[in-house]
């Protein structure tokens, strides 16, 4: 892998994987577009830390008060919100654990198709523009118990088909369940720390027993991209989410996916 490609596909991690259009997706297309060999597993495992460092940074005292809180709490000095939080993050990753082991295969097999991709993206962009348009969004942060966790995760285990996006039916879901855009977005993220660490760990495991050869430097390049660029979209997103609401990305998953359709079926297939 050259530094140019490296670079881009590293922007790319980085600017989707905290918004809702499917970092997957586009991680598997454009190299399909541009005809760039496979990144690989080194490179996949890198920008993925990076975007892990940058919403650990981002929400740091957060995640300090919370693990505070959680440690008094299971040693018998009171529960609070942020305790609370920490236990509905670990209910909202327990359905991903589980069908993540279930259909591993097809997730690295049939789901990676154009075609799929080009419908969850349209389907889960109709999904979340329902959820935009309908639903209430009057309920804060304290009112979520284990059974919002549960639906939530539930959701996040959809993203196990690219296109559909984690962070995009995650915060579907809690809009769903009538949440302020605000907190979706914050346990949506806060739900990708133990997304990320669980398949990264395995990947991690994986590069230990290759015997592949690899060249580190245009890699861990890619991974300060990333980092640096998910750090600045998780701020702007969270800045502009109020403002803006999530039209232009209900837009954006439309665009993509109809586009996709329209080059799957041409003739002959593009891609």
């Amino acid at each position: 892998m050259d530094y140019l490609q490296a670079f881009y596909l590293a922007l790319l991690q980085g600017l989707t994987e905290f918004l809702p259009i499917s970092s997957s997706a586009h991680l598997i297309l454009v190299p399909v577009f541009f005809k760039w060999p496979d990144q690989g597993l080194p490179f996949d495992l890198a920008v993925h830390l990076g975007t892990l460092v940058a919403v650990v940074t981002y929400f740091r005292n957060d995640l300090i008060l919370m693990s505070r809180d959680w440690f008094a709490s299971i040693t018998g000095h009171g529960t609070t919100d942020k305790a609370r939080l920490v236990w509905y993050v670990i209910i909202g990753t327990m359905p991903v654990c589980i069908v993540g082991i279930l259909i591993s295969n097809l997730a690295e097999t049939i789901f990676r198709s154009p075609l799929v991709i080009a419908l969850a993206t349209i389907i889960f962009g109709g999904i979340l523009w329902f959820a935009e348009k309908s639903a209430k969004k009057n309920r804060i942060s304290n009112t979520i118990n284990w059974k919002d966790a549960l639906i939530v995760g539930g959701f996040q285990a959809l993203a196990l088909i690219p296109g559909t996006s984690r962070s995009g039916i995650t915060i579907t879901a809690a809009l769903l369940l009538g949440f302020k855009a605000e907190f979706a977005a914050r346990f949506s993220f806060l739900l990708s720390i133990p997304a990320i660490i669980l398949p990264s760990s395995l990947k991690a495991l994986e590069l230990i027993k290759s015997p592949e050869k690899t060249d580190w430097e245009p890699i861990w390049m890619a991974t300060v991209v990333s980092g640096v660029v998910a750090y600045l979209t998780i701020e702007m997103f969270l800045r502009l989410l109020e403002r803006i609401g999530l039209m232009p990305f209900v837009i954006y998953r439309f665009l993509l996916g109809f586009t996709l359709l329209a080059i799957v079926y041409s003739d002959p297939p593009l891609i």
